[in-house]
């Protein structure tokens, strides 16, 4: 979902949803809501796994299957971004695949190109993710602090009936749209200072590592600009990362899974809150929100337990695995079939948490679990001082 140093605090934190967006290789994909099994006791062992053919734990539990998710967004070729390529003949290339691909006008491309500005604080920002270079008792007081909560609740106060609406249709849960909001802009207040051509041209050109997928993004904001035409290209404000609005969307996701929230015809992520607020939801929904789930619980951890650090945060690992490890649930924490485990540098030493299948559907908008945490967290907090939100 990446600051630079150089930068103030508040312009450091701004995109890791969509760098988010960006980091996830792919957005939000909303699966049919499964049905919620009704939740367990808090004593109650872990349900056995089902049987599968598939592949099976270290302790001989049948795994299970991965949260559904939608296509990969589709990154730029070699051509546009092998760097041994000279840097004009790799724009030159960049014009040519997104008229080819997206049947925009190649005049009008360029045009635009010729006005972008390679940006060296874009790349020393990408170099220094806030989630890689803090802890976790770090990291969660930049978002789970009294501001942000006071704010999240007279936000939600101010457009509860808007957003209890969209909750309804969709599932999520309207405090978890607030806390996104609240975690990527800060309410609305930040939403970037770079040119947002500018990011995706100093990252398309100028970043080989991640190459293929920002002149991808370059390719998918051209191909924006024509379906949304109330949108500037050259003049879009964004994140550094390119992640653009309220909510912080990456073109692709724009494009993709932005809603029409209020039917005027338009999609506008940048202001307009009916849209904001649709569009939030429909990411989580795509990338597969099961309505009613558990999102975390608590873990305890048995004295022998091993360390075990799963090698994705898909939900994959039965509770009776984990239990097998050493790793239950707290008693009075919610459960579900699956989830995988995280280990946390907290402020009074190790924390451990189980992530079921709606964490991992936030990670979907910022693949840090610190971040997913984080939303988790201010979203509880938000509902707890708003009268209860959402289904």
């Amino acid at each position: 979902m990446n600051r630079p140093s150089a930068l103030p605090l508040a312009s450091c934190l701004l995109s890791f949803a969509l760098v988010a967006c960006a980091t996830r290789a792919n957005p939000p994909s909303l699966e049919a809501a499964a049905p919620v099994p009704a939740p367990a006791p808090a004593d109650a062992p872990a349900p056995p796994a089902t049987p599968a053919s598939g592949p099976v734990s270290a302790t001989g539990q049948a795994l299970l299957a991965p949260v559904p998710q939608p296509p990969e967004r589709p990154v730029a070729p070699e051509p546009v971004t092998d760097p041994a390529i000279p840097r004009q003949q790799r724009i030159d290339n960049f014009v040519d695949y997104t008229v080819r691909t997206y049947g925009v006008d190649a005049a009008g491309v360029r045009s635009v190109l010729s006005q972008a500005e390679k940006r060296q604080s874009i790349l020393d920002a990408m170099s220094r993710p806030a989630e890689k270079t803090r802890t976790w008792a770090e990291y969660r007081p930049i978002f789970v602090n009294d501001a942000r909560i006071s704010g999240g609740r007279s936000f939600y106060a101010q457009h509860r009936a808007a957003l209890d609406r969209v909750s309804a249709e969709t599932g999520v849960p309207a405090e978890y749209i607030v806390a996104i909001i609240g975690v990527e802009t800060s309410y609305g207040k930040i939403t970037g200072n770079y040119r947002v051509v500018d990011a995706l041209y100093t990252l398309a050109f100028d970043f080989p590592k991640r190459a293929p997928f920002f002149a991808g993004e370059l390719a998918q904001l051209f191909a924006l600009a024509q379906e949304e035409p109330q949108l500037d290209v050259a003049a879009l404000k964004g994140s550094y990362a390119g992640a653009m609005g309220m909510g912080q969307f990456m073109p692709s996701s724009y494009r993709l899974w932005a809603k029409d929230g209020d039917g005027d015809g338009r999609r506008d992520l940048l202001t307009h809150l009916p849209d904001v607020f649709a569009s939030i939801a429909n990411y989580f929904v795509i990338h597969g929100w099961e309505r009613g789930g558990p999102v975390v619980a608590h873990a305890d951890r048995d004295t022998a337990a091993a360390d075990f650090a799963p090698e994705s945060l898909d939900p994959v690992y039965p509770l009776a695995d984990l239990a097998g490890r050493g790793y239950r649930p707290r008693a009075g924490e919610p459960v579900a079939e699956g989830a995988t485990l995280l280990s946390l540098d907290g402020d009074a030493g190790p924390e451990y948490w189980l992530g079921y299948r709606n964490f991992y559907v936030i990670t979907r908008y910022n693949r840090s679990p610190m971040y997913a945490l984080s939303v988790h967290q201010l979203a509880q907090a938000i509902r707890a001082g708003s009268g209860g939100a959402g289904p």
